[in-house]
């Protein structure tokens, strides 16, 4: 028999470790409760403390390396090459600047939510294991139920995000070659569906994987592969600069008049294009809404939020250079025809073996981070239908497949029907809407607010106890009022850009 998994620890009862095969006790999304007194937990094994963590489930192993690189994961995702884009909306003045207070914001609130892991004492207080799980300690109600249907659309949304990201970049390899055989004279037009299905295909494997702490290996491949398409946008863009000498773009952003592949910008599209770009910032730094989930991978001690708030900050720092110097020399090298999609947009058209080797790299980092962000939704549905239905064989039994590197693989058959389903309507939704720019943009604008400022400083303000009325609480509810109108204004240039999109589109037709 293998080892459990942390959603299946052996329980502690009276100093003895006992097997439970009822899968209804590990799958429950309440936390266990902790031991009422020290006698109870001192006696228990002399090795339970080297196997075990103090809620009785097996030890965690994260580090603050691992952290980091599952937060770089998620952070530096497709939307790093829609910052030349949204900086080229903005201008030199407004762009650079709303990155760096993005980057601030988040690295405030997440700290804030990082000390919300834990219920009471940030060192011994009871565990949150999710992101929903902290706001019913902490807030509990109707907050509960509304944090849940955010949270997860959020995620479900993502994956559809990255599935559009994924296909344009596969199809972009193919476009490169094409434009590179041709001269530049083909136009090299080709549809997205047979790619969408190709990633699809490939995430119904990978999310097989059973929960969070079997990727490790997948978001450390995945975060190289991040600095890897990055630091090429990044030398593209100095490269285009050199040969120009000179830097496009103006203060103030793309001007009115000026001509796009979409047409003349006129006053009103240059208000949407704006707050566009304030969406597609906010989803450039998006992963608050699995900070918790990713915390609770970290060992201890140290205590898990000071290992995460170090992982925070170093990743955040990280990004955020890589952010401001793509976003940045993107527009210096396009200007105001800075492309949607810096490495896909073909604003590069040589070397194309480079542009292949980066569009390859997103590719498998996007593979790696839909199952970042995937995870903590699959475990949420499994865990309720293991409630629903605990006598259930085909929700709860697990059968040992032997694999060809020894061991053997828990195959549970609820998880293979309802992760395959999952996977191909994402994919049916993202053949539907290729929009790459507009679904960024809302998903950024629709998780900034309530997933990353909102939910994290009211945890905080209930966790402390923050006085109402105090000069904190003010400072706090002024930063939370100020996002939720740049979320309402993002959220209404992105859905304004969808609808510009739906005037000209056909339904599993599009093409690049």
């Amino acid at each position: 028999m293998l080892p459990r998994s942390r959603t299946m620890p052996s329980r502690i009862h009276h100093g003895v470790v006992e097997e439970r095969h009822d899968i209804k006790h590990y799958l429950q999304v309440e936390v266990q409760p902790k031991a009422q007194n020290e006698s109870e937990a001192t006696n228990t094994p002399p090795d339970y403390s080297k196997c075990f963590d103090d809620d009785g489930r097996l030890k965690r192993t994260g580090t603050f390396w691992t952290a980091t690189s599952h937060i770089i994961t998620a952070v530096i995702g497709s939307g790093v090459l829609s910052l030349a884009w949204a900086i080229a909306q903005l201008g030199w003045v407004a762009g650079p600047t709303v990155l760096v207070l993005f980057a601030y914001v988040n690295l405030y609130t997440s700290n804030l939510l990082a000390e919300c892991y834990r219920s009471g004492d940030l060192v011994t207080g009871q565990r949150n294991y999710t992101y929903m799980e902290a706001v019913k300690a902490h807030l509990g109600g109707w907050k509960v139920k509304l944090c849940g249907w955010i949270q997860y659309l959020n995620l479900f949304g993502v994956a559809i995000g990255y599935t559009i990201a994924a296909s344009v970049s596969m199809m972009a390899i193919k476009r490169s070659n094409c434009f590179h055989k041709s001269g530049g004279k083909d136009p090299c037009h080709m549809s997205s569906n047979g790619y969408m299905i190709s990633f699809g295909i490939a995430e119904v494997i990978f999310s097989q994987i059973p929960n969070f702490s079997h990727i490790g290996w997948l978001s450390i491949a995945a975060a190289i592969m991040s600095f890897t398409y990055s630091s090429v946008a990044l030398g593209l863009g100095i490269g285009k600069v050199a040969e120009h000498e000179r830097f496009d773009g103006s203060l103030l952003g793309i001007s009115i008049g000026t001509v796009t592949h979409a047409g003349t910008v006129t006053g009103m599209q240059k208000i949407w294009r704006t707050l566009q770009a304030l969406g597609a910032i906010a989803f450039a730094y998006s992963y608050s809404v699995i900070l918790i989930e990713i915390q609770d991978t970290v060992k201890s001690p140290p205590a898990e939020y000071t290992t995460m708030k170090k992982a925070t900050l170093f990743s955040i720092t990280v990004t955020t250079v890589f952010y401001l110097l793509c976003g940045c020399f993107g527009y210096a090298a396009f200007g105001d025809l800075s492309p949607g999609n810096l490495l896909t947009g073909f604003g590069f058209y040589n070397p194309y073996w480079l542009l292949d080797i980066a569009n390859l790299a997103i590719v498998i980092h996007l593979v790696g981070a839909y199952q970042v962000f995937c995870q903590p939704l699959f475990a949420f549905v499994e865990k309720w239908c293991a409630q629903k239905w605990p006598n259930c064989n085909f929700v709860t039994a697990e059968y040992e497949i032997p694999t060809p590197f020894g061991g053997a693989y828990e195959l549970n058959l609820f998880r293979l029907v309802w992760r395959t389903i999952f996977v191909a309507l994402t994919t049916l939704i993202a053949m539907l809407m290729p929009f790459f720019n507009d679904v960024v943009g809302f998903l950024g604008a629709m998780g900034f607010w309530p997933l990353t400022v909102y939910f994290p400083i009211d945890m905080y303000i209930s966790h402390k106890k923050v006085g109402r009325g105090t000069s904190r609480w003010l400072a706090l509810q002024i930063i939370s009022v100020a996002c939720f109108f740049v979320t309402v204004a993002a959220a209404v240039g992105s859905i304004a850009g969808v609808v510009l999109d739906l005037k000209t589109y056909k339904p599993f037709k599009t093409s690049y």
